[in-house]
């Protein structure tokens, strides 16, 4: 790595001044409490100006909900505690640092980390952890929880910029969430909307949950190679060389009693590994779906963060064990407990993000706001790759202000995938190109879920890391992944390649 250059070029000028307007305003969490206050005062204007819409697929009104009257105050008093902790990544997060903190106190991830740097080809360090991010989006708490820290620290240890291995990771898990090698919960999802909105035009039609899954895997490579030269070329020459304070870890040799250590810890894995497949994999086996006996919507899947909670609290006590880094459960305990005491900052950061989060929903203000872009994408009158491009676009702009990349497809699928039968597309290939603009803007929009995460993650390396950092350093890459993903699919069509089994890109006519 090089300091970064004197002389900047306008790129860098630019996102200089997006990370410095971001971070002058107020801290993180007092900026999501000012979110909250903003959409209880925002609601009560647009609900007075009746900007209302009609659901595409129900046909009912959308109204915008006031909170600011007598019943908005009483559900922001009642349910400000349930915002809280039904607010999905605080558990998630909760739980797998449990796991995390007896892993890192009995020194496992530091000895893990230490064999993997001292082995590892430096050149393809950025490949490796963006290709794993994007793997990793399958089952996608794995991914932001654990790969995301990971990646900066594993940058670190190679003497780069850490929030560059951060910013790698969080590329592949979100930036890449509809790119992987297999399928994850969010394809049958998304295709159960695809067929009933393709049954307005042929009630015969059906959408299977593989319906992307070519053009998944070919993106799988896309964005690995767009993440490693965003991450290389623009964001760490951006960064220059970290002078932070943090600790870099430390490059020592692996003495004897910690690889004996990495071996139980290893072995234990092993035997983990194998007790998983036999509850996964035989036909009717304990952790399949109990009604369909596949593995969508199954207990291994809706169970994967106690997965990820036993897979590192179990190898960690098998090294610990054997290290005598760990002596009896008294540690154990003590190790789980510095771990949570760490978090302090993000529970209250996720506290505010919560009841903004719950806010928004209630109000219909996203909802609306889709709607009404969907709308004006279609009375623009494009045909064809522009209207297929345009279509990407919209879908990336409303991401901004719905997180939910199902809830979204709801929304605009009903107005889109009729509409793009009548002009010769499959739905398939209208699902493909919404995803392609859902996945894009995922790492730069407020409304992600784990976004206030990643913020924690950034501020252990940067103490005056804000939203503006994030957004900063993430930009380049959805606007990478978007042209670039986009221009695939141009490709794509061109060759006249499926998206998926038995899903080609036109439909057949009599």
């Amino acid at each position: 790595m090089t300091e970064a250059p004197t002389r900047k070029n306008a790129l860098y000028r630019f996102l200089d001044f997006v990370e410095w307007v971001g971070n002058k305003l107020p801290h993180p969490a007092t900026l999501f409490a000012l979110f909250a206050a903003s959409v209880v005062v925002g609601s009560a204007v647009v609900a007075s100006l009746e900007f209302t819409a009609t659901h595409p697929g129900t046909g009912k009104a959308i109204i915008p909900v006031s909170l600011l009257n007598g019943d908005g105050l009483r559900r922001i008093i009642t349910t400000m505690v349930t915002n809280f902790t039904g607010f999905v990544p605080l558990g998630t997060v909760l739980v797998a640092m449990l796991g995390v903190g007896v892993a890192e106190g009995s020194g496992l991830l530091s000895a893990g980390l230490r064999a993997l740097v001292l082995s590892a080809p430096s050149r393809l360090i950025t490949v490796v952890v963006v290709f794993a991010g994007v793997l990793s989006n399958a089952a996608s708490e794995a991914g932001y929880v654990i790969l995301i820290p990971l990646g900066a620290i594993i940058f670190q240890a190679f003497g780069r910029h850490p929030l560059a291995g951060l910013a790698a990771a969080f590329a592949g898990v979100s930036g890449g969430y509809s790119a992987n090698l297999v399928l994850g919960t969010v394809d049958p999802l998304l295709a159960g909307i695809t067929e009933e909105m393709a049954k307005i035009i042929d009630p015969t039609y059906k959408v299977n949950p593989a319906a992307n899954y070519y053009f998944m895997v070919a993106s799988t490579f896309l964005i690995t190679a767009l993440g490693t030269l965003v991450t290389e070329k623009i964001v760490e020459p951006r960064l220059g060389k970290y002078k932070g304070d943090e600790a870099r870890l430390s490059m020592d040799r692996l003495k004897p009693e910690e690889k004996r250590g990495l071996k139980a810890a290893g072995l234990v894995v092993l035997i983990s590994l194998a007790l998983l497949a036999l509850a996964t994999i035989p036909e009717g086996a304990v952790l399949r779906n109990p009604e369909t006996g596949d593995l969508l919507h199954s207990p291994f899947l809706n169970g994967i963060v106690t997965i990820i909670f036993l897979v590192f609290l179990l190898p960690g006590v098998a090294y610990g064990l054997t290290t005598r880094s760990l002596r009896n459960d008294t540690d154990v305990i003590n190790f789980m407990g510095k771990s949570m005491s760490g978090l302090g900052v993000y529970i209250v950061l996720v506290f505010f993000a919560a009841q903004f989060v719950a806010y928004f929903s209630w109000t219909n203000l996203g909802l609306i706001t889709a709607i009404k872009g969907a709308e004006l994408l279609k009375s623009v009158g494009f045909t064809g790759i522009p209207l297929v491009l345009s279509f990407i676009l919209v879908a990336a702009a409303m991401n901004l202000f719905m997180g939910s990349a199902s809830a979204k497809w709801a929304v605009m699928a009903p107005i889109f995938v009729p509409m793009f039968m009548l002009l010769g597309f499959t739905p398939e290939l209208t699902q493909a190109a919404y995803r392609i603009g859902d996945s894009s803007t995922n790492v730069i929009t407020p409304m992600m879920s784990y976004f206030a995460l990643i913020v924690a993650f950034a501020q252990k390396y940067s103490k005056d890391a804000g939203i503006g950092t994030i957004i900063a350093t993430m930009l380049p890459f959805s606007i990478i992944f978007l042209i670039g993903w986009s221009l695939f699919l141009v490709g794509w069509i061109s060759l006249d390649l499926p998206v998926g089994p038995g899903a080609g890109l036109y439909l057949e006519t009599n």
